[in-house]
């Protein structure tokens, strides 16, 4: 029979048991079956994604945006820390508000949120704005403005790898469902896959100690997880 294969050198495996540490994660197999490309949304589990961003792993990135105040949101880390980027928080914010004033006046009837592009040489910003008048996103927010992204990114092989975040626990532009709470993450995969987007989604770091919870590492979830909410064996 064969060893266990070991994960450390020495004796860091006894030293590394998962139960003693306060943030961890319980990493599931994903769905298996026929190999396809394009099926599924990869769920970035304890990565960081400012560090994946800026060590160049991704060429655009999906976040949201308003019209108020961005200097809380990921879009101004991004700004101040990517060096050739020519915008700040203040400019962002700025340009938001000149395009809500703009299309009030030409598109009154347009159907919100807009998607707006930030170019900071080194990475594309594609950015849901935030209707105006309001302090949150919705999930039928997210549906339309991925749609959006999802053709702005359609055969445009140079805006690939693109990563999203997830609209959770987020500081600058909260996300609600219809009963002003937050949304579950399967509820924001869900509605972004069917929008047909495709790429990476990096969850909110405060869901990374939720180790009494089995989590998947893709989207869609496997049908074993359906069956068990209908209470089949």
């Amino acid at each position: 029979m064969s060893e266990s294969p070991r994960l450390y050198d020495g004796d860091a495996d006894h030293l590394m048991r998962s139960d003693t540490a306060p943030d961890r994660l319980t990493l599931l197999p994903g769905a298996s079956g026929k190999i396809r490309p394009g099926q599924r949304l990869r769920v970035m589990w304890g990565q960081d994604m400012l560090r994946d961003i800026l060590d160049g792993r991704y060429r655009t990135i999906v976040c949201g945006v308003n019209d108020v105040d961005n200097s809380h949101g990921i879009i101004a880390q991004l700004c101040e820390l990517v060096a050739t980027s020519q915008w700040a928080s203040k400019s962002v914010t700025s340009y938001a508000k000149m395009f809500h004033e703009s299309v009030g006046v030409h598109a009154a009837h347009d159907r919100e949120p807009y998607v707006l592009k930030f170019d900071l040489d080194s990475i594309l910003i594609l950015a849901l704005l935030r209707p105006r008048g309001r302090d949150h996103f919705t999930l039928d927010d997210l549906s339309r403005g991925f749609m959006t992204v999802s053709k702005m990114l359609n055969e445009r092989r140079e805006r690939l790898p693109v990563a999203a975040v997830s609209f959770l626990n987020a500081r600058a532009n909260r996300l609600q469902d219809t009963g002003g709470k937050e949304p579950s993450f399967e509820s924001v995969l869900k509605t972004i896959y069917h929008a047909g987007f495709r790429g990476d989604v990096y969850p909110a770091p405060a869901m990374w100690n939720i180790g009494q919870i089995g989590v998947f590492p893709n989207y869609p979830f496997p049908e074993g997880l359906d069956r068990m909410r209908q209470g089949s064996s």
